[in-house]
């Protein structure tokens, strides 16, 4: 019995290697048709990655036909998409027709993406090190449902990583690590392809000891794939201890070179530099050439038997790990482990030997089992369809529809009028959603980079709970120690805190924000942070809203506004961030209702299918509450902006502002009436919104079948031809100055173009020219 489980063993591992050829080849193989076959109409290079694929095939092999079950999640390194791509054609979840269009419009994309590919991509990636650390936090997030229930235990999938060694250098995976630690993940993989060779050079030889003790340090459990069997069984043999030492001394660069010289070239350094050694020269001398190159090129990220092993032990427990799995950029093609092949792609005649040497079928090519025998054929399609990843279980979820609150009753939060901030009006709408009984409050979960408390969301956290997956007791409450931060530490809590690291804070969004399709679970995440640090985390961001990742995101107090703190903590460009992300809707709102309007309808985007995350850029800064006189007012916040005082048919003058600077702009309007008293004073809650639909209005009549007018023309038609707009805003003027051009009309756009500094709002008002005085200026100028 013991013998035949042996065989079966040995059967299912030459297979396991016989389609990790073949997935090499139509990876290979998709490159190169991209690249030398297909029609070039601009004579670009396409690209591919070749060399990077060739060192990851094995382990993905492994990974998908063998150790990956449904449950599981996989952020695929980015240079390694086409073995990707190959491998979901085998599992008949993507096209030929993609796979014969990579790289091009409707193809399978240079690297995984949710919202573009067609084929089961978890997490995108593509800016090196960030679908690293997603999937620490999409761990994260799967334990924050597991405790309510929401995953349960025998449904826990493994978020899994696989990465170059190169994105090793990114700082961003280690500030993941230290929140990862933190918050003691578990179920997560980060599987390293260690061919210690970057785009530019090989890397630091130092460096091969240096990772291990970083992730065992926080807590990870390190496997070192170093050597392979056919390795290890020759170390065993006289001689071999001493070309153990030999490969473990050499330098990476010069193990590189000899890669790329071939088994000629290893002879001849071995038998140099192991003159002194009998065993070792009579060890080297009993391989062949071929055989030589082999042996010291089969690293244990290339052996499918040390890598099962591996995948099999870290499979019995949910402890993180990390896999470092050596391995030697581009096997098995022409440039193995030369410097310079990142980028490097296989010429008409090296595809064709690689073609001959696979056994593939010359007119064949895209048939990834071509030239298989009927048995080896049938073998390998069993192979596949056994695959635990292979089973038909829907991966992609749709989460049902949770009612959401109405804007009344977020309003109620924050009436009563008098003298509010943006930011205080947050707070209480967050308090008042902390007080509700409903499956909406269940499901919000809020998080913050350590400014829980001076971005207002304190009052919620008091309430909800902060989440840890094993319940810490509060010591000053206990002591009675008087605090106003009472935070429960338990499973049950719905705020995750996180240390100063707006880079996590957008990942954690990412990941929350995805919980629906990966998981099944709606979540309604609110993230906040300051508002000059945007730009800390922007690269993240933007692999957030990539994804489709819905949040809402509050960055707060904002602008020149912010005075005390310094020019540091003063944002300009924020505004012009928000206006050009894609998947993020921003907004400026300046009162207390607004907020709570633009919150609720932040809330409804979450789950919309045509839906967007939200931005709001909020201000601490307290000023006096309109009276309404009527609802009007609440569509034209959420469509970008509204006449505060609607100007006269034919006006010569109207003033356009956002947010804080409101009261500038209605003390400078009220001034200007004694001259135009038919002006205008224009509230703009989102130019992001407005220029949006105006510049979908400029093309509608190409894209659309015909013209129609956007809100801000339909908004700015009762002015006169030749009337001038004065904009304001607290950060980059460029960010309303374009509201010129929407009917042609003079302007003067005021906002910060410099770094501020410390003083108090009427110094720096008037130093910056946000004040009313340089409204009434620039309108003067105008109406000259």
């Amino acid at each position: 019995m013991a013998e035949a489980v042996l065989a079966a063993k040995r059967q299912e591992l030459a297979l396991l290697r016989r389609i990790e050829e073949r997935i090499l080849w139509l990876a290979s193989w998709t490159i190169h048709n991209a690249n030398h076959l297909r029609e070039s109409r601009d004579g670009l290079k396409v690209g591919g990655h070749q060399a990077s694929c060739a060192s990851m095939t094995t382990l993905m092999t492994a990974l998908y036909m063998k150790a990956l079950r449904p449950q599981d999640r996989v952020a695929v390194k980015p240079h390694a998409s086409p073995v990707f791509h190959a491998i979901q054609h085998l599992f008949g979840r993507q096209s030929l027709e993609k796979l014969k269009a990579f790289r091009a419009l409707g193809g399978a994309q240079s690297y995984p993406s949710r919202t573009k590919d067609t084929d089961d991509v978890d997490f995108s990636t593509g800016s090196v090190g960030l679908g690293v650390a997603m999937t620490a936090f999409a761990s994260l997030a799967q334990d924050y449902l597991a405790a309510r229930g929401a995953v349960k235990p025998e449904k826990m999938g493994r978020m899994i990583s696989l990465l170059g060694d190169a994105e090793l250098d990114e700082g961003n995976i280690y500030e993941a690590l230290i929140e990862a630690c933190k918050h003691d993940i578990r179920n997560t993989w980060w599987i390293v392809d260690y061919n210690r060779q970057s785009l530019d050079a090989t890397t630091q030889d130092r460096m091969f000891t240096r990772y291990g003790e970083i992730f065992e340090a926080a807590g990870w459990t390190v496997e070192t794939l170093k050597w392979s069997r056919r390795q290890r069984e020759a170390f065993a043999r006289p001689g071999g201890p001493a070309l153990q030492q030999w490969i473990e001394t050499a330098p990476n660069d010069l193990y590189a070179a000899l890669s790329y010289q071939g088994g000629a070239a290893w002879r001849e350094r071995l038998n140099a530099d192991l003159a002194e050694d009998a065993d070792a020269l009579k060890l080297v001398a009993a391989y062949k050439d071929i055989d030589l190159g082999e042996l010291m090129t089969e690293l244990g990220g290339h052996c499918m038997e040390t890598i099962l092993e591996a995948f099999d032990r870290a499979s019995q427990d949910d402890a993180p790990r990390f896999f470092i799995a050596y391995t030697v950029k581009g096997l098995r093609l022409p440039f193995q482990g030369h410097k310079d092949n990142h980028a490097g792609l296989m010429t008409e005649t090296q595809i064709a030997e690689l073609r001959a040497r696979l056994g593939v079928i010359e007119g064949e090519e895209w048939d990834p089992l071509s030239g298989l025998s009927a048995a080896e054929h049938t073998a390998l399609k069993g192979l596949v369809a056994r695959a635990p990843f292979a089973a038909n279980i829907e991966r992609e979820h749709l989460a049902p529809a949770i009612p959401t609150p109405s804007s009344d009753a977020l309003l109620a939060a924050v009436s009563g009028g008098g003298e509010q901030s943006t930011q205080a009006a947050f707070g209480k709408v967050m308090f008042e959603i902390a007080r509700r009984d409903d499956e909406f409050a269940g499901r919000v979960v809020t998080t913050s980079p350590d400014v829980t408390v001076s971005t207002n969301l304190g009052g919620f956290v008091n309430r909800r709970g902060v989440f840890q997956r094993r319940a810490h007791e509060d010591v000053f409450k206990r002591r009675r120690i008087p605090s106003a931060q009472v935070w429960s530490k338990a499973e049950t809590g719905q705020h995750v805190e996180l240390g100063i690291a707006e880079n996590n804070l957008f990942i954690a969004l990412a990941a929350l924000g995805l919980t629906a399709p990966l998981f099944g679970e709606r979540l309604f995440p609110v993230g906040t942070l300051y508002d000059p640090f945007i730009a800390r985390g922007l690269d993240a961001l933007n692999y957030a809203c990539y994804q489709d990742a819905r949040f809402l995101l509050v960055a707060t107090p904002s602008g020149l506004t912010l005075a005390p703190e310094g020019g540091a903590h003063q944002s300009i460009g924020s505004p012009l961030i928000g206006m050009s992300q894609p998947g993020l809707d921003s907004y400026e709102p300046a009162f207390a209702d607004e907020t709570a309007v633009l919150m609720a309808h932040a809330f409804d985007r979450i789950q919309a299918k045509d839906g967007a995350s939200t931005y709001l850029r909020l201000s601490t800064r307290v000023i006096v509450q309109p009276e309404r006189a009527d609802d009007a007012w609440r569509h034209g916040v959420v469509d970008g902006a509204y006449w505060l005082r609607p100007p006269a048919p034919g006006a010569r003058l109207a003033i356009a502002y956002a947010g804080a600077l409101a009261p500038e702009a209605l003390a400078a309007f009220e001034a200007v009436l004694e001259d135009e008293p038919g002006a205008g004073l224009l509230a703009v809650t989102s130019a992001d919104v407005l220029h949006r639909d105006w510049t979908a209005a400029g093309r509608s009549r190409w894209t659309n079948g015909g013209p129609r007018t956007s809100k801000i023309e339909a908004l700015l038609a009762p002015l006169s031809r030749d009337a001038g707009l004065v904009t304001v805003i607290d950060g980059a003027p460029s960010t309303l100055s374009w509201l010129g051009s929407v009917r042609g009309m003079r302007l003067r756009a005021l906002g910060l173009e410099t770094f501020g500094q410390s003083g108090d709002l009427p110094d720096l008002y008037a130093r910056y020219r946000l004040d009313a005085d340089a409204i009434l200026d620039a309108c003067a100028d105008l109406l000259v």
